[in-house]
């Protein structure tokens, strides 16, 4: 670690040493929505004059350096009017940039990065417009981001509505998802079904799936950037939704009009409420349950002076699941009620520096926890043969989670428009509860008393730390790379794992419209998910490293070749990667995520992972009519000494084809449409293969009636492939400009042409008539389907 701090430090000193001797001016600042305040990511800075440019970072920063000479900056981003500035070389300026949105026609942007798809050095990255995750037809009218993550290539859903997504072969935890910089480690309610983000409260996306910079880790398949809004400087503006599942309200202001801001955002069920009476109905009136979720964002930020601002974002959300019976008589009197809980806390102070026209920093305290719990609770109040009333109680509690306490320190250096250095170093601290449960029972009659608890693993405590060092080198007009190193220090108990990490992506220019790029990441991932199902069920438990379980490592190397059609209109990517995972664990056969050993004695561990396949996006980015087509063929395998006979086997989402179409068409400003069509090639299950009868020796057993017993072969794991899936969902907008705002109706048809995908299959008996009377069976596979067509409807209004 230190000799790797020491070449960070001479690598500075040179890049410092050089910009000494350089005859240039740097012009730089932040630029905002003009109609907002709000920072900007991924503006285009440029100098037409010198070919020379660079982007804004993910907090509105740009700097641009140029030699002696008066010269335009051009500064641009879609959905944007661009923005000409004239810049007098002689001395350094800071500028301050407000960008004005331009007409609708061009805010239909599907798809947006820092540069264009040619020109960006790295690889594997997509920005997603919140606006058009928005568009997107959704389940019940409830529009969900990781939704729309699931339908961009070499990404893939669970299973029938989960927001559970899988990236190029990989598990569910094996995605860092980070909202403001804080890891969030359930992103999903109702078991998986809707995601945890409000669409309303959120203001960039940005996913990474490959050709991962040095400054990512702890991951080993992508990393999902959700950046909260920091809330309208200008004016008070208002945003609410109802809808069949939940109402939303977003509010956002200033505090000290262009100097402090607000925002607040909620979102709730009401699924409980509405069940009540039913409930109260068919238990006459005993009997109480639903379910519901919520979730609460808010935001505050301060701009303290020129070159400070602090900001300070929390969010909060939970799932319910409870339901009591009340049943009174007169001999005895029975209350028993239950309840499953699961939620996050996530909550982030940052402080933006601006040391000088060169060198900008992020230093963020970040805080995050999980935890999940099931509460079982009864009273029985009765009297005995000789009229003694006694009282008994049961109470059970079983929780587990994970909390982070963390700190991290980001720097961006730009000496000139030909490197833009980026270093930084971060530390959390781990907490883990792998789960304990607590159980109570008093019985006075019989003198019976248990309390007691049985812990499933003592509670971890671990250090996370690591730092990094990438530059983004321009070599000449055609060649950028992005070159970087990641160390990481994991300190749990006694136990000590250091690695070093490097990546490299590089980028070749063809011609303006031709790009080859090449990339390679190294990652480690100390921190493992224990789950039975695979589909981010909240049952899941979060474990370190340990002294017997060994960090997730993985290799991945992607090549692509990217091409702009029509001056940008149309963009297309073929990008190939091949993957290796090691060190991956799982649960041995029958273990259960409650039990009375420690978890480590319940895992297969030693996993061995492989993926490869290919990837194809076209997009069209601009005009009335826009979209994209994606297409992924892909396999992904596991090995495990003790699992499939130690020979490997297609991981349960291995998936050979998988489709996305995504198509959107404004009509006019009053009323568009949206349409998304999905197909991909069933999961891959365990499922018997045959049924033999077995029957008893009658030599060994000599007094036995020789009844057969039924053995069901399965074959390899998950040998069988569910039957394919693929859906139709479509959407309809009806925008109304009102005196005190915009009114939107939004009609959805989810699955519209009701296909029957599966949800799970499992065997069963099928019974038949026969000729001359009785019946005969035979096993059969029956599948079950969960969503048929499901209409929606919404209304928003905007203030």
């Amino acid at each position: 670690m230190i000799h790797f701090c020491k070449i960070l430090l001479s690598f500075l000193l040179y890049l410092v040493s050089f910009q000494l001797y350089a005859q240039n001016s740097t012009m730089s600042g932040f630029v905002e929505d003009a109609s907002t305040g709000e920072r900007m990511v991924g503006v285009n800075v440029v100098s037409q004059e010198f070919s020379l440019g660079t982007t804004t970072n993910i907090y509105g920063f740009y700097s641009i350096t140029l030699p002696s000479s008066n010269m335009n900056v051009e500064f641009s981003f879609i959905g944007y009017e661009k923005m000409t500035v004239p810049f007098d070389i002689g001395s350094d300026q800071r500028i301050n940039i407000f960008l004005k949105s331009q007409t609708l026609e061009l805010q239909e942007v599907l798809l947006t990065g820092e540069e264009s798809i040619v020109r960006r050095t790295q690889s594997s990255l997509i920005d997603v417009p919140v606006k058009q995750i928005q568009s997107i037809p959704a389940l019940l009218g409830e529009v969900d981001v990781l939704k729309a993550i699931q339908l961009l290539p070499g990404v893939q859903s669970g299973s029938e509505g989960t927001s559970g997504f899988y990236v190029r072969g990989g598990g569910p935890d094996q995605n860092l998802i980070l909202l403001d910089g804080v890891p969030v480690y359930n992103a999903s309610h109702i078991g998986g079904f809707f995601s945890v983000f409000n669409a309303d409260a959120i203001k960039n996306v940005r996913l990474t799936k490959g050709g991962f910079p040095a400054r990512f880790g702890g991951r080993l398949s992508s990393v999902l950037e959700i950046d909260m809004k920091e809330g309208n400087t200008k004016e008070f503006i208002g945003d609410a939704s109802i809808g069949l599942l939940s109402s939303k309200l977003t509010l956002q202001g200033p505090i000290l009009k262009g100097k402090a801001s607000w925002i607040i955002s909620a979102r709730r069920t009401y699924w409980d409420i509405l069940a009540q009476p039913f409930i109260r109905a068919s238990s006459d009136g005993g009997g109480a349950g639903g379910f519901y979720f919520y979730d609460l964002n808010a935001k505050l930020n301060y701009k303290i002076s020129d070159n400070d601002r602090i900001y300070w974002s929390v969010y909060t959300g939970k799932d319910r699941f409870y339901g009591s019976l009340n049943n009174d008589s007169q001999e005895s009197t029975e209350e028993v009620s239950f309840g499953l809980n699961w939620g996050n806390i996530t909550s982030a102070l940052r402080w933006n520096h601006l040391f000088n026209d060169k060198l900008f920093s992020n230093t963020t305290l970040t805080f995050s926890e999980y935890l999940f719990g099931i509460s079982n609770e009864a009273n029985f109040t009765y009297a005995n043969d000789i009229g003694s009333v006694y009282a008994s109680e049961f109470d059970l509690n079983y929780f587990s989670g994970i909390k982070d306490i963390g700190l991290k320190m980001d720097f961006d250096y730009l000496p000139n428009p030909n490197h833009y250095v980026k270093f930084g170093f971060s530390d959390t601290y781990h907490t883990f509860y792998p789960g304990q449960m607590d159980i109570r029972f008093i019985d006075p009659e019989y003198g019976e008393f248990i309390d007691t608890a049985f812990v499933y693993s003592d509670r971890l405590y671990s250090h996370d730390a690591y730092v990094y060092l990438e530059d983004d080198i321009k070599f000449n007009d055609r060649f950028k790379a992005n070159i970087g190193l990641h160390a990481s220090l994991f300190k749990v108990g006694t136990k000590n794992y250091s690695s070093l990490q490097p990546r490299i992506s590089a980028r070749y220019l063809l011609d303006d419209n031709w790009s080859a790029k090449l990339s390679y990441a190294e990652m480690q991932q100390n921190v493992h998910l224990l789950t039975n199902s695979n589909a981010g069920l909240p049952t899941d438990i979060w474990v370190p490293s340990t002294e017997f379980v060994r960090p997730q490592k993985s290799r991945q190397i992607a090549s692509s070749i990217t091409r702009v059609l029509q001056g940008g209109v149309y963009e297309l990517s073929i990008e190939a990667y091949y993957k290796t995972m090691s060190n991956l664990i799982s649960y041995k056969e029958g273990a259960s995520f409650i039990g009375f050993n420690d978890w480590q004695s319940s895992i297969e561990t030693q996993g061995e992972g492989e993926a490869y396949g290919v990837e194809l996006f076209v997009q069209k980015k601009k005009g009335r009519t826009s979209g994209w087509i994606g297409y992924t063929l892909s396999w992904a395998n596991r090995r495990y000494d003790n699992l499939n006979f130690g020979n490997w086997f297609s991981y349960k989402y291995d998936r050979r084809h998988d489709v996305s179409i995504v198509v959107s068409h404004e009509f006019s400003k009053d009323f568009d449409i949206g349409i998304t069509w999905v197909y991909g090639t069933g999961n891959a299950i365990t499922f018997p293969q045959a049924t033999y009868l077995s029957f008893p020796d009658s030599e060994l057993y000599p007094d036995s009636e020789l009844n057969a017993n039924e053995i069901e072969y399965y074959g390899e794991r998950n040998g069988t492939r569910m039957n394919a899936y693929h859906r139709l969902d479509l959407g309809v907008n009806f925008h109304k400009e009102k005196k005190k705002g915009i009114r939107t109706i939004s009609l959805s048809v989810y699955n519209a042409y009701n296909r029957k995908n599966p949800f799970f299959v499992y065997l069963g008996n099928s019974f038949n008539s026969q000729i001359g009377g009785g019946e005969s069976s035979q096993n059969v596979a029956t599948q079950v389907s969960l969503f048929p067509i499901i209409p929606s409807i919404t209304y928003n209004f905007k203030f």
